[in-house]
């Protein structure tokens, strides 16, 4: 086991007792002398994460240009340089520059996970060193300390626990369950989960109750926290779909443009013996028209619109590629604990002697519905409803308080809920407290299992309250209250039957029980409770789902995602709230010691049948993401912990909880939901489905329409005819369509059917055979419509300047109808609605037609661009062809939906 900076044989500390674990660290209960800690200390290093390795800002900086599509942006930069074209030279190159600086703020944060773990360690910790109690910064700590620990004190180091007196810790950083852990001295099986290792105390952790003494085992990397800290060090990010197939798809089209500019440059100089500057230069204007640069910053602009509308459904997108990755999503892992629950314990049972009762209500605030048999009652129709209630606020240490409309405990969140269900009870609780004073009290202790207080009211009374685990408190009573108040004797089949009925709903149950005392008595003793007491009734506790929850996993399995919970919480609990949200397959649960026995092969089958895994540490829930993706799926994890932050990393789409979620988690993430609502992930869902369909709607005008305008230079060429449009021509056309009527597409809305369809599969190609076919359709098109307008125009005795700006013009109106029907390219762009557009479209073309008249019109620009005038009649020849294409590609569409409908089985 790591220590520090040192290594040590690993021990499973938990199965030892506590007397072999001080001869093995070769201390005893008055702790190190300060001469010993100091050595050790030298020897293991301090109590502390080690800072993982950084690149420096300025080479986080260089790597955010090693991208190929940034290749291809400053290739691009260099040509229109070499065309002295620095205008949009200097544009490209700002794209470039501020992609750059978006990635290097976006994608730099990501180092802070190790730093947002790190700083979850103890500052301070009170140790015994040489029989003497001290205070010391708790990096200082080293094994074989005696550490002092008590109700709100965050543990230090991972500790053997010596003695414990009512001591309960919250895990839920480490295990994700909601409910502090008991703790006790006694040692626990050697295979253990980490959930019941009650015998130990977990670095990070924060003691709810009790104290304790405990000596140190394990520091630093040792700790079960510094584990977690290793493994995020060593998780692999994966790259999103989009990235690896722009990447692939972005190589290939610069090879392949390459080698075409080769075979003319060749062709041209030793077959058609051009002279080579000029077939240079003709080569230069295929490269500008065939790459399409303004392509990657259209997709990044895309991406950052996503981001907003994302942003606006409260996810907070930390990586630009991760939006389109929840389009792809194919299953979500998620936490229990704080995302399909409150995280926050709630009564939703009550038992008495005859009757079960159900309790409705939000959080902890003190009003809810009390359902017998699906029908409301009143509480005062039961008179032993109020002897419970009184009971749960008098054997208590917690407090409610509201703040602006919200009600918060103070305390154990468990006697939170208790306090919540006596409001409920209409107990009015701050009168019942001041009328029954506490003069004593027996802390719960894990040992006997129960909590007792003396009280006596105003008029004399004394009564003993007790609360504790069923089994003791029913070994301790002799009667049981009836419906009158009567005294009855026990039934213990019934409670005991009844107890387990609630404990299978995954709910912990708790027992009320009452003894009657003189007033004159002040003491309480163990042995005033040892029989003899009256059982009121039980409750049943558990961390409820969130109703917006249920509806969200619904609309997930719509949506053909699948919804896995893999949690820390005990194996019935997560049964319990898995049929409650509505998983798929609830009969069947694993536990992280079911995972252990897998080897991967087995896990990779057991993953697809099984969606709740209860009794997880980090490398299960790491395995889990890692088996799932070995089937191809795109998978998403959520979750709030320290423990959940290795599986986020991992996942392609990692979300973290805002509000109650940990640093680490948050740094570890690609996504942060601000509300920690699950449902914002289905809005999450949908919002990245539509950024994905814009991209490809992107990505399906920007491509037919270069590659025509490459073929034009291309046909001429190898003609040897005079270029209809000139290299900056082109250039101009590609910036300026590029700029607008491409990112008008970004904006467009989410179609109906978005969520009805199944997720893509994570190989989906970009380039498919229904995109390959279109943009050969399309470059066939614009190559017709040019080279006829161009040669109308020489044949109407023009001049090339205005033949060139006519095909010029020709060139845009064609990308500008293409638009129209790429915006509906999944159904019929001849509905009002298509045709209506948004505001965003109209504007563009505006924007788009305004420059075009620029060029052509204004007579600065005129000798830039060597544009001429175009008359009257042949501008409305140019609108006529744009016509034509839209009605050739929209007729072409529908007969190929018709038949694909035709090919469609009739349900």
């Amino acid at each position: 086991m790591k220590e520090g900076n040192g290594l040590r044989p690993e021990l499973t500390w938990h199965s030892i007792s506590s007397k072999i674990t001080l001869e093995k660290l070769q201390t005893s209960t008055s702790g190190l002398s300060q001469h010993e800690a100091e050595k050790r200390l030298n020897s293991h290093g301090p109590n502390c994460l080690p800072q993982a390795d950084k690149r420096s800002a300025f080479m986080r900086f260089l790597l955010q240009f090693n991208n190929i599509l940034i290749y291809v942006l400053m290739g691009s930069a260099v040509i229109t340089a070499f065309l002295s074209h620095w205008i949009d030279t200097g544009v490209i190159l700002a794209v470039v520059v501020v992609n750059a600086i978006i990635g290097f703020i976006q994608e730099g944060k990501a180092e802070k996970a190790m730093d947002a773990i790190r700083h979850m360690l103890a500052p301070q910790a009170n140790v015994i060193r040489g029989g003497e109690r001290i205070t010391i910064d708790g990096k200082h700590l080293v094994s074989g300390d005696i550490v002092l620990l008590e109700a709100g004190d965050k543990v230090p180091a991972d500790i053997r626990l010596l003695t414990a007196h009512g001591m309960s810790a919250q895990e839920a950083i480490l295990t994700g369950e909601s409910v502090p852990v008991e703790k006790h001295t006694q040692p626990v099986a050697e295979n253990a989960p980490l959930g019941d290792r009650s015998c130990m105390a977990f670095s990070g952790t924060l003691v709810t109750n009790g104290q304790c003494k405990g000596v140190v085992v394990t520091t630093g990397l040792g700790t079960e926290i510094g584990r977690i800290s290793d493994l995020l060090s060593e998780v692999e990010t994966l790259s999103t779909p989009l990235v690896e197939q722009m990447g692939m798809f972005a190589k290939w089209l610069t090879m392949l443009i390459l080698v075409i500019a080769v075979i003319l440059l060749t062709f041209g100089y030793f077959v058609a013996h051009y002279e080579f500057t000029e077939m240079f230069m003709a080569v230069v204007g295929l490269s500008v028209a065939a790459i399409p640069e303004g392509l990657p910053a259209v997709l990044t602009i895309t991406l950052a619109i996503g981001v907003q509308a994302m942003a606006r459904r409260n996810a907070i997108v930390r990586r630009l590629p991760a939006i389109e990755t929840l389009g792809a999503l194919s299953v979500i892992c998620t936490d229990k604990t704080g995302t399909l629950t409150r995280n926050e314990m709630m009564v939703t049972s009550v038992l008495t002697h005859q009757h079960l009762f159900n309790l409705e209500g939000n959080s902890y605030e003190p009003r809810g519905a009390l359902m017998l048999d699906d029908a409301h009652v009143s509480p005062a129709e039961h008179s032993v409803l109020e002897e419970l209630a009184r009971a749960a606020t008098l054997c208590n240490d917690a407090a409610l308080r509201e703040h602006e409309g919200v009600w918060m405990v103070e305390g154990d969140p468990m006697e939170g809920a208790l306090l919540a269900f006596s409001g409920k009870m209409d107990i009015n609780i701050r009168h019942e407290q001041a009328k029954w004073t506490r003069t004593d009290a027996i802390p719960f202790d894990a040992k006997h299992r129960f909590m007792a207080t003396l009280n006596h009211d105003h008029e004399h009374h004394a009564c003993v309250f007790i609360k504790g685990a069923p089994e003791q408190l029913l070994s301790m009573c002799k009667n049981q209250r009836g419906a009158n108040g009567e005294i009855e004797p026990l039934d213990t089949h019934y409670w005991n039957s009844q107890a387990e009925a609630i404990a299978v709903l995954g709910q912990r149950v708790l027992a009320f029980a009452v003894k009657p005392v003189q007033p004159s008595e002040t003491i309480l003793e163990y042995s005033d409770v040892e029989d003899s007491l009256t059982l009121l009734g039980m409750v049943g506790m558990i961390d409820p789902p969130r109703s917006e929850a249920i509806a969200a996993v619904a609309e997930c399995i719509s949506a053909g995602i699948r919804v896995k919970m893999i949690t820390g919480d005990h194996t019935k609990t997560a049964a319990a709230i898995g049929k409650q949200i509505g998983l798929q397959s609830t009969e069947k649960v694993l536990t992280g010691a079911d995972l252990d026995g897998l080897d991967d092969a087995a896990l990779k089958h057991a993953v697809l049948e099984c969606d709740i895994f209860a009794r997880t540490s980090p490398e299960h829930k790491l395995r889990l993401v890692m088996a799932l993706q070995a089937h191809g799926m795109t998978v998403a994890m959520t979750g709030d912990g320290v423990n959940d932050a290795p599986a986020l990393k991992r996942a392609d789409a990692g979300i973290a909880m805002g509000q109650k979620g940990s640093e680490a988690a948050k740094e570890a993430a690609e996504l942060v939901l601000a509300d920690d609502n699950f449902a914002s992930i289905v809005a999450a869902v949908r919002e990245g489905r539509t950024v994905y369909d814009n991209l490809k709607k992107v990505i399906s005008w920007t491509l037919p329409t270069n590659a025509g305008e490459a073929m034009t230079i291309v046909i001429a060429l190898l003609l040897g005819m005079t270029l209809p449009i000139t290299p900056v021509q082109i250039l101009w056309v590609n910036l300026i369509t590029a700029i607008t009527l491409g990112i008008a597409l970004a904006f467009e809305p989410t179609e109906e059917n978005t969520m009805r369809r199944p997720p893509r599969t994570r190989n989906e190609p970009l380039l498919n055979g229904g995109l390959v076919w279109h943009i050969v359709l399309v470059s066939f098109l614009f190559l017709c419509g040019v080279f006829g307008i161009y040669h109308y125009a020489m044949d109407q005795g023009y001049t090339v300047e205005l033949a060139r700006t006519i095909a010029l013009n020709t060139l845009v109106v064609m990308e500008t109808f293409h638009l129209f029907f790429i915006r509906n390219i999944y159904g019929t762009s001849l509905t009002w609605k298509a045709i209506r557009g948004t505001k965003v479209v109209w504007s563009v073309v505006a924007l788009v037609t305004a420059a075009q008249f620029a060029i052509t019109y204004f007579p600065p620009l005129q000798a830039v661009f060597a544009t001429a005038p175009i008359p009257f009649l042949d501008g409305l020849l140019i609108i006529c062809v744009g016509v034509a294409l839209f009605t050739i590609i929209e007729l072409e569409k529908q007969i190929r939906l018709a038949f694909r409908r035709m090919k469609e089985p009739v349900v």
